[in-house]
């Protein structure tokens, strides 16, 4: 083998190596979490407020702020005198009017045995025959006002649409309310989620259905799990309570990583609206999450 030859295989050999060398440091200098990232944000939940259908007067409140509360569990008792009145009221004019469709329908009959014979006029049958129609209908909506008295006392007892917590009380009792009017406001706790923002680069890779991680400024030792359900189609501006990686960044698209509703339910006495965290979300769903972000919360 020449010289020439020799120089060649050096020269290749050296090439390799340098290679080699660039594509080692290059794999260890690469972030490792590369197919994670992060948004700063705070834990929300659904709110449902109380409010009475109709005015009137606040009789009984059974909760106080901070109770837990089952589907279906009496909150509020509204005054209900004056609908039990006009019940009674309503209630006696069916009487009323049941003995008004009795009497017409005797008549009728009376007066179509008077028209087969020849002793009643025709007018007179189609005058009777009205006559029932009339206390027929007139019926029905004596009985239609009977169901829409009870129907309004059974909303003036306000139940909780969901489980949840009592957030806080807006009125007190003995305070008259105009319709709509609000008595308490509740936290759905089935329905719990953190909001956060990203810049457009990183919302335009996130996927509903991703996994995600949340960990709390309080509890940093906890690692929650949650999935993305809603990312924002809309770029706005950074809200002030959000702070991001980088101040140049000032428009974001708001994402929302909602907790698994099953695991909600084992631990509801320690969901605590307002608290700030970071939620992780993992954009390769090949990859495994890196240690410090594997969910440790007790079943």
């Amino acid at each position: 083998m020449n010289s020439k030859a020799k120089k060649r295989i050096i020269l290749i050999t050296v090439i390799f190596i340098v290679v080699a060398v660039g594509l080692y440091f290059a794999s260890k200098l690469r972030p490792k979490d590369e197919f994670l990232i992060s948004g700063n944000g705070r834990i929300e939940a659904t709110e449902v407020d109380i409010a009475t259908k109709l005015a009137g007067r606040v009789k009984d409140i059974f909760v106080a702020e901070g109770d837990f509360v089952k589907t279906g569990q009496p909150l509020v008792q509204m005054q209900i005198d004056v609908l039990e009145a006009q019940l009674d009221e309503a209630k006696a004019i069916v009487v009323q009017r049941e003995s008004e469709l009795d009497a017409a329908q005797r008549r009728l009959a009376r007066t179509e045995t008077l028209a087969k014979e020849g002793a009643s006029s025709i007018q007179e049958l189609d005058d009777d025959r009205a006559r029932k129609r009339v206390a027929e209908a007139t019926l029905t909506a004596a009985k239609a006002t009977v169901a829409r008295i009870e129907a309004d006392i059974t909303d003036s007892a306000l139940k909780a649409p969901c489980e949840g917590r009592v957030q806080y009380k807006v009125t007190e009792v003995g305070e008259v309310l105009g319709a709509g009017g609000k008595v308490l406001n509740l936290i759905d706790l089935d329905d719990v989620y953190m909001t956060f923002f990203l810049p457009e680069k990183a919302a335009g890779q996130v996927a509903l259905g991703s996994e995600a991680r949340i960990v709390l400024d309080a509890a940093p030792e906890y690692v929650v799990p949650a999935k993305i359900t809603y990312v924002s189609s809309t770029a706005q501006f950074t809200p002030k309570t959000v702070e991001t990686a980088s101040e140049r960044q000032k428009l974001m698209f708001r994402v929302k990583a909602q907790v698994d509703r099953s695991l909600l339910q084992k631990h509801l006495k320690k969901v605590k609206t307002g608290l700030p965290g970071v939620a992780w979300i993992k954009l390769d769903s090949q990859s495994q999450w890196p240690k410090k972000l594997t969910v440790n919360v007790t079943e």
